[in-house]
C-alpha cells in the first residue's frame, strides 16, 4: 500500500467536516473522528515517550512497532465496514493483539507482584508511559463509539493499554509509587 501526500493543506475541511477513508463526508465532531483522533494522540505520546532518558532499549523497539500499527488502527477506524464493496480494507487483525499479549507476558514475568495500585509517576520513563495509558484507554473508550468498528480495535486498545501499564512498571525498576489508601488522614 503507497500513500502519496502530496498537499497537506485542502481547505475542505474549514466548515467542520472531514472526508472518512471512503470518501464519505462526517463532522468533525463524528465518534469515528474522535476515536481516531484519539489514537493520533496515544501516537504522539508514544513519540515522546521514545524520547525520554532512560527507556530500556527493547521498551523503544516495541513502541515503534506499536507506533506503526496505531496507524493501522487509524485507516481501520477511518473506514466505515460496508461489505458490498469490492476494495479490500486494512484492517487489524487477531495477530496484532496476540503479539502485544506476549510482550505483557515477557515483560510481566520480569517484575515483582504488585502489592497496591500503582501511582503514576516515578522515574521520566515510567511517567510519560502512564500519560500513553491513560489516553489508550480513552482512545478505547471512543473506539467502542464507532457503530461498526472492528472488535479488533477495542481488543488491540485494550491490551496496549495493559502493556503500556506494564511497561511503566518496569521503567521504574523495582521503586515504583505505591497507593496507601488513607495515608494522608488523620
Amino acid at each position: 500500500m503507497t500513500v502519496n501526500l502530496t498537499r497537506i493543506y485542502t481547505k475542505l475541511g474549514d466548515g467542520g467536516e472531514t472526508h472518512l477513508g471512503d470518501m464519505s463526508r462526517v463532522p468533525k465532531t463524528h465518534p469515528r473522528i474522535e476515536a481516531y483522533g484519539d489514537v493520533d494522540e496515544l501516537n504522539a505520546q508514544i513519540g515522546v515517550a521514545l524520547t525520554v532518558a532512560g527507556l530500556p532499549d527493547a521498551y523503544a523497539a516495541w513502541l515503534r512497532r506499536v507506533q506503526n500499527d496505531l496507524f493501522d488502527v487509524g485507516a481501520d477506524l477511518a473506514v466505515p465496514a460496508d461489505p458490498e464493496s469490492a476494495r479490500e480494507r486494512l484492517r487489524v487483525d487477531a495477530e496484532q493483539t496476540t503479539w502485544l499479549e506476549g510482550v505483557c507476558d515477557e515483560v510481566n514475568a520480569t517484575l515483582k507482584p504488585l502489592r497496591s495500585f500503582v501511582l503514576p509517576g516515578g522515574t521520566a520513563a515510567a511517567a510519560q508511559l502512564h500519560v500513553c495509558r491513560t489516553v489508550c484507554r480513552r482512545a478505547e473508550r471512543r473506539a467502542l463509539l464507532v457503530e461498526d468498528a472492528n472488535p479488533e480495535v477495542v481488543r488491540y486498545l485494550n491490551r496496549l493499554s495493559d502493556l503500556l501499564f506494564i511497561l511503566s512498571r518496569g521503567a521504574n525498576d523495582g521503586a515504583e509509587p505505591l497507593w496507601e489508601p488513607g495515608s494522608s488522614q488523620s
